[in-house]
């Protein structure tokens, strides 16, 4: 799924939403289930996959789906370095007064109390939450605290004539791992008694974050694990030509075609791809799309995806960085584990380190067993140019 804006009606242009059908499908349903019974959706949703694929636009689409149905929204986003569940209660207390929850007495008593008893809207929260050295499990206290946080959030939302609560969290493979721990603990608390909590947790994150959940809790592996894919070619070409038939123009097949293979699935490259191309074109109704215009913003797609690849490499280690050279030097989309070793002069087991770290970092990705590639398409070709792979 992507958004693709035009210049056709400068501001104006509602977003056209493509593609992600099943996964769509799926959250709805779940949403629903929160609607119709005022209970818990389920287990926490994960959504992973590298960066570009279009993580962060289902769930904002979610997002809108679920306001729609009168759910009251928070939304948290999460960033190495800081700390995730300060930041989510202070979501949900900014949600619960935008819809006027917290004008009710009791409600606003309830959450001002467990903020006070827990720190969880101030800076105090980090030292009071996280785990203390050798500590195994995270503190009861802090489980309880975001649980009655939940719990009465939801609850009061529903109370008022709501659907429920949902809390979307993105980018968290970013989130400290104590404050997951305690996330999870409570989540699973809640279900222990979901038919008292209309409440729904969406997430998204690198393709590292389903290890890292069932780290933190071994209750973790019962989430709801989404993998987000490429877009199959159908997809694709409905990501280009949707909007632009919304507005009375189509693509000559030369021009989809070409757009197509530069994206390669990718939803950002085919929003950049469409975006340089619209730019290029400034088409009006009746226009047709030609492979000219989309030649014309190829530089302004080249320096974009140039800025993409150089972030990818200059945030390597030497080691990592050897490992893309090695890849690159394959010159095909799928690379054998074996010649990524053989480049390097290493054996397969010693090139564990940078290959997982890598695949954390959503840079590469598995394509088959003992294969691998690259996730941003075009990247194999920028190392080769740049760095001698």
């Amino acid at each position: 799924m992507t958004t693709l804006r035009s210049p056709f009606t400068p501001g104006d242009l509602p977003r056209v939403l493509v593609g992600r059908v099943p996964e769509r499908t799926r959250l709805r349903d779940l949403l629903a289930r929160v609607t119709a019974y005022g209970e818990l959706a389920g287990p926490p949703v994960v959504l992973h996959a590298p960066r570009g694929l279009g993580k962060t636009s289902l769930l904002r689409d979610t997002e809108d789906r679920a306001r729609e149905l009168g759910f009251v929204t928070a939304w948290v986003a999460c960033a190495k370095g800081s700390t995730m569940l300060p930041e989510l209660a202070s979501s949900v207390r900014r949600a619960l007064i935008d819809a006027e929850v917290l004008d009710d007495r009791s409600t606003r008593r309830v959450l001002d109390s467990i903020a006070v008893e827990f720190g969880l809207f101030g800076i105090s929260f980090s030292s009071e939450f996280g785990l203390a050295a050798g500590e195994s499990a995270p503190p009861a206290a802090a489980i309880s605290g975001l649980e009655r946080l939940l719990h009465q959030a939801a609850h009061s939302v529903r109370e008022r004539g709501g659907a429920g609560l949902l809390v979307l969290i993105d980018e968290l493979h970013a989130a400290p791992y104590a404050e997951l721990a305690i996330l999870l603990n409570a989540l699973q608390n809640l279900a222990g008694r979901r038919a008292e909590n209309p409440l729904a947790l969406m997430t998204a994150g690198l393709p590292s974050t389903p290890e890292m959940i069932m780290r933190a809790a071994t209750f973790g592996e019962r989430s709801e694990f989404i993998s987000i894919e490429r877009f199959d070619d159908d997809d694709s070409r409905r990501v280009l030509q949707e909007p632009a038939t919304g507005l009375e123009v189509s693509w000559h097949p030369d021009a989809l075609a070409a757009a197509l293979a530069v994206a390669d699935g990718n939803p950002y490259l085919l929003q950049l791809a469409g975006d340089a191309t619209w730019q290029a074109a400034a088409p009006v109704a009746g226009d047709v799309l030609e492979l000219a215009d989309l030649q014309a913003g190829e530089d302004r797609m080249r320096g974009q995806m140039a800025a993409m690849c150089r972030a990818r490499w200059d945030s390597a280690s030497e080691l990592e960085q050897s490992f893309l050279a090695a890849m690159a030097d394959y010159a095909q989309e799928i690379v054998p584990r074996e010649h990524i070793a053989h480049t390097m002069g290493r054996d397969t087991r010693s090139i564990s380190v940078p290959r997982a770290r890598l695949i954390d970092r959503g840079v590469i990705e598995a394509a088959g067993r003992g294969r691998l590639r690259f996730t941003l398409p075009g990247m194999a070709a920028w190392v080769r140019d740049h760095h001698g792979g």
